[in-house]
């Protein structure tokens, strides 16, 4: 299969509602990172995404719409809540994803046969215009493969999925750069199982009381089911080793420092670099969360271009506002290994 790069003209934007109309996937932008789209009420369209990412198949995925007026009009939840309505009319079109008690339209594979589905409204000009082209709402995993840094530009997608699916619209770099924030409504109280864009504050000015679940920060416990995309597997890994360092900016210098400078590398904030004797990959200033967030997949892959890399040594971010969204995907990426220097 030969996979074509497209800008987002109207005649491409076309040619890839076609495809997913007929069942194919198509690599799509949106304002957090690319998604990998197919018809979401297709389940052999939706299966062939597991098969394009190698992603596990209990990995529930994200359901896009173009207006809200389309989560009635395909079924997808039993009910649209005014709880819902009230995340929707603050935050969407936008990086927030809200799961509810799924429709029957809904093909189990699309929810990792859990009884919810997360539902989201991007805010991306080009991805609405494709679901409305294509006439469904959208499954759209991150377009990588499974446990890869998640892309946040074409071309990202280009080198991972060049071969398995036949276009990819380019419609820019992703503003956001990390996966939308994911809330779910089907516990007692509002509970956050992946933090993002939209913080956990934000959500609490708007709802009240808004629990965060103990996976946001920590590993699944053994047997516990993954209800959101992002829980449950090691995630935005590059090939090198990575770890999560806390400490401060000395300590973390001096620490860095004393590796060996072929094999090791740093991401960390740009007042560092000046400092550091091994490669370093600058992910913005120290308390500037918005750029290290925009920045933050793109330098996991750029760790992989470095010749002689394999380990590579990341700032912790402070866990709060954007920064909990930040330490969410380090942590993964590092597979929960840390270092505190004391």
């Amino acid at each position: 299969m030969n996979t074509q790069l497209l800008k987002p003209a109207k005649e491409n934007i076309e040619a890839a509602a076609q495809i997913l109309r007929d069942g194919g996937l198509v690599g799509m932008p949106t304002e957090t990172v690319y998604g990998l789209a197919a018809n979401a009420l297709d389940a052999d369209a939706v299966s062939s995404i597991f098969i394009a990412k190698g992603r596990p198949s209990d990995n529930p995925l994200i359901v896009h719409i173009s207006r809200i007026e389309e989560i009635e009009k395909y079924g997808l939840v039993k009910e649209f809540s005014k709880t819902a309505k009230k995340l929707a009319d603050a935050f969407w079109p936008g990086p927030l994803t809200i799961i509810m008690p799924k429709g029957e339209s809904v093909p189990s594979v699309v929810t990792g046969g859990l009884d919810s589905v997360a539902v989201r409204l991007p805010s991306h000009k080009v991805a609405r215009e494709l679901i409305k082209a294509a006439g469904c709402p959208l499954a759209a995993p991150s377009a990588n493969l499974s446990g890869s840094p998640s892309p946040t530009t074409a071309q990202h997608v280009f080198e991972d999925m060049n071969g398995r699916i036949p276009l990819i619209i380019d419609g820019g770099s992703s503003e956001v750069g990390l996966e939308s924030t994911v809330i779910t409504l089907c516990t007692e109280t509002p509970t956050v199982l992946r933090p993002g864009k939209v913080t956990l504050e934000e959500l609490s000015s708007v709802l009240g009381n808004v629990n965060l679940s103990d996976a946001v920060l920590e590993k699944l416990k053994e047997g516990e089911e993954a209800a959101s995309p992002g829980m449950k597997y090691r995630h935005y890994a590059p090939k090198a080793k990575v770890y999560l360092v806390k400490s401060d900016d000395k300590k973390f210098i001096d620490f860095l420092n004393s590796k060996d400078n072929n094999s090791t590398a740093a991401l960390c904030y740009n007042s560092d670099t000046e400092y550091l004797n091994v490669k370093s990959i600058p992910l913005g200033d120290k308390d500037d969360y918005d750029s290290q967030a925009h920045n933050l997949f793109s330098a996991l892959r750029t760790a992989d271009t470095l010749e002689g890399i394999d380990t590579v040594y990341v700032r912790c971010p402070k866990a709060q506002g954007l920064g909990m969204a930040l330490f969410n995907r380090l942590i993964r990426a590092a597979g929960f290994e840390v270092i505190t220097l004391e």
